[in-house]
């Protein structure tokens, strides 16, 4: 135990006496810590009133800036068969140039002559359908040829009805002049009756007047059968008129049938020529799509049917090919939330995968190993699957050329530059997880001025 006597206890105690008290009393880095805290405070309030750009980043890849750039299939429009292989896979080709020779798998189109068949076919169409023309010449003639003659005939019944009429005619003046002879005749016998009473006449001059009253009543008789004969053949006449009309009517309404039968006969042949025309251009189409050719230059990326004699559906694709001229895009994605922010023509800076880069988002101009890129094209419907809205990106010409090496479908990461706000109020927006400022470039508030 410590021995300390009761005067000691009643004098202040010295802690310099003890060897620990000085080792923790009289250290003097404490101040220099202290120091340290205070400029570090003092720094962390600046720093927090220091500008910091507001951005959107997202992730995307690689792509080409207008579609007819980017990778694409060949397929076949008809189903068939592979025969023959002109390319392999890392080929350069041309536009036009043969891929591949495939053979014909339906059997209505395997013979080998289709196309000459079919224009046989044509040629006698079309002889059957001049055939058709000259018999519907040939029938109008036939229907001219009779008009004129029923005209003919018509005409020589009218002349016909004429002399009737006028028989007729003749016949009643002649009835009516026989008429008057039989009266007077019969006058004369009534006064040679009365004479013979009277004594005056003998009976044999009666007899002779009752003689020519009998002949005179004979020939009214006769004639009024003459003028009855006159009036039947008028008849005649007119009932031959109406059967002329109707027998060549008859034949021609038959004539014309016949034509418009041929008319028709001829209107289907020319459809079915029309029909094997369009049949054998499109064989001819169809055997040219028995070679498969590269719509632009490109290389050959990789073959998806291979072997020879592999058959394949129409439409299937078959090589894999990206062309050889393209210009660089960047295809990114971004939240809901963030798309009022993407404006047309704003700057983006993008960092490629394969590329080293030091980012510092909220200085752009302090990172290093990035690449300008501006805005062309936002996407107005979301993206099926992904839930975000498509951006695509083309080249800034006033920033750093993008890499030579760089190819489609690389990795790409992207930071959209918006408003510059001090450090404090990021964190706190952060913080209290508030969306970025609604932002407008000066370009889009100049066009919205001007207009």
């Amino acid at each position: 135990m410590l021995n300390i006597s009761q005067n000691e206890l009643k004098e202040p105690l010295d802690l310099d006496k003890f060897n620990s008290s000085k080792k923790v009393m009289k250290r003097r880095h404490f101040k220099y810590f202290n120091r340290f805290l205070g400029g570090f405070a003092i720094f962390a309030i600046i720093l927090m009133f220091l500008p910091w750009t507001q951005n959107i980043s997202g992730n995307g890849f690689v792509t080409t800036l207008t579609p007819d750039q980017r990778p694409l299939t060949l397929q076949s429009p008809i189903a068939g068969r592979i025969v023959e292989w002109y390319v392999r896979e890392g080929d350069r080709v041309k536009k036009g140039d043969t891929v591949l020779k495939i053979s014909e798998v339906k059997s209505e189109y395997m013979d080998p002559n289709l196309v000459e068949r079919t224009q046989q076919q044509i040629d006698a169409k079309k002889a059957s359908a001049q055939s058709y023309l000259e018999k519907i010449k040939t029938l109008d003639g036939q229907i001219e040829a009779m008009s004129r003659e029923r005209e003919l005939k018509l005409d020589q019944g009218r002349n016909q009805l004429l002399q009737a009429r006028m028989k007729i005619i003749q016949d009643s003046t002649a009835l009516i002049a026989v008429k008057n002879d039989e009266r007077i005749a019969q006058k004369q016998l009534e006064r040679e009756q009365l004479l013979e009473i009277d004594g005056i006449k003998s009976p044999v001059e009666v007899e002779d007047k009752d003689l020519k009253a009998r002949t005179t009543k004979a020939k009214t008789i006769a004639q009024e059968q003459k003028l009855l004969q006159s009036e039947n053949a008028l008849l005649n006449v007119e009932i031959e008129l109406n059967r002329i009309r109707q027998e060549f009517a008859d034949k021609i309404q038959k004539a014309r049938g016949d034509q418009f039968t041929a008319e028709s006969n001829q209107l289907g042949t020319e459809a079915e020529v029309s029909k094997l025309e369009t049949d054998r251009t499109n064989y001819q189409i169809r055997n040219d799509l028995y070679f498969v050719t590269a719509p632009q230059d490109g290389f050959i990326n990789k073959a998806i049917k291979t072997g020879i004699g592999e058959t394949f559906k129409d439409g299937e694709p078959l090589i894999n090919m990206m062309p050889i001229n393209y210009d660089l895009a960047v295809e990114t994605f971004v939240e809901p939330i963030d798309l009022p922010l993407i404006h047309y023509g704003e700057k983006v800076r993008v960092q490629f995968d394969g590329w080293p880069a030091i980012i510092f988002s909220g200085w752009p101009n302090a990172s290093y190993g990035t690449y300008g890129a501006k805005v062309i094209a936002v996407e107005t419907f979301i993206t099926e699957g992904k839930g975000k809205y498509r951006v695509l990106l083309a080249p800034d010409e006033e920033d750093n050329t993008w890499p030579e090496a760089l190819r489609p479908g690389s990795g790409a990461r992207t930071i959209a530059l918006l408003e510059d706000v001090p450090i404090w109020y990021e964190l706190w927006r952060r913080l209290n997880g508030f969306p970025a400022n609604y932002y407008i470039p000066e370009t889009t508030k100049k066009e919205a001025n001007e207009k």
